[in-house]
């Protein structure tokens, strides 16, 4: 890295500041990666360079991951701008991919599709507000504000706005995220 880069900047301010924050001192921190709290202080302060094995180990005594000590700063992270998809009748916030699962919030303005589909994995939703008409196999489900839904994907299934427009969160597997909200976060054309 070098010595103007801004994630190296940004690592060491994130480095002091989860070391602050835990308390510790820079011999307490130093200890728990194996370096000297002189290198530790270097590395804080920018008079030495980060090597990946020492950012590592720091990463690791710090209880956090490479990416968390990497990750930009941009606007990007912080607002989630929703993806319209105004034919279908669904926009889409997408609120956290993470290991297996992905978390999204819908406004849904659509009746029910007609077509049932299937997927593996399971889907779970929460009603925020209106209602959810949820179409599981020969059953038809009114799901309203405040009640939550989970099913098997595998069960033929559909959902759509009941009376007005609903708002549900929702927590998807990978499949699910495939066949809801597509490759790259667009929303698909059932649900």
């Amino acid at each position: 890295m070098k010595q103007d880069d801004g994630v190296e900047v940004r690592v060491r301010q994130r480095i002091r500041g989860l070391r602050v924050t835990r308390g510790w001192s820079l011999d307490e921190l130093a200890a728990a990666c194996l370096l000297s709290p002189s290198t530790l202080s270097r590395i804080e302060t920018g008079h030495r360079r980060i090597a990946l094995d020492q950012l590592t180990a720091i990463a690791r005594a710090l209880g956090t991951t490479l990416d968390h000590l990497v990750e930009s700063d941009s606007d990007d992270d912080v607002v989630i701008r929703p993806h319209r998809d105004e034919a279908r009748g669904v926009t889409t916030w997408l609120l956290s991919r993470d290991k297996g699962q992905t978390v999204s919030k819908m406004r849904v303005s659509r009746k029910v599709p007609d077509d049932l589909r299937v997927h593996p994995g399971r889907d779970w939703f929460t009603v925020l507000s209106g209602t959810i008409v949820l179409r599981l196999g020969e059953r038809t489900i009114l799901v309203g504000a405040g009640e939550a839904a989970e099913f098997s994907t595998m069960v033929p299934h559909a959902f759509g706005a009941h009376g007005g427009p609903a708002e549900i969160l929702c927590i998807l597997d990978h499949e699910g995220e495939r066949s809801h909200l597509g490759p790259h976060g667009e929303a698909h054309a059932h649900g």
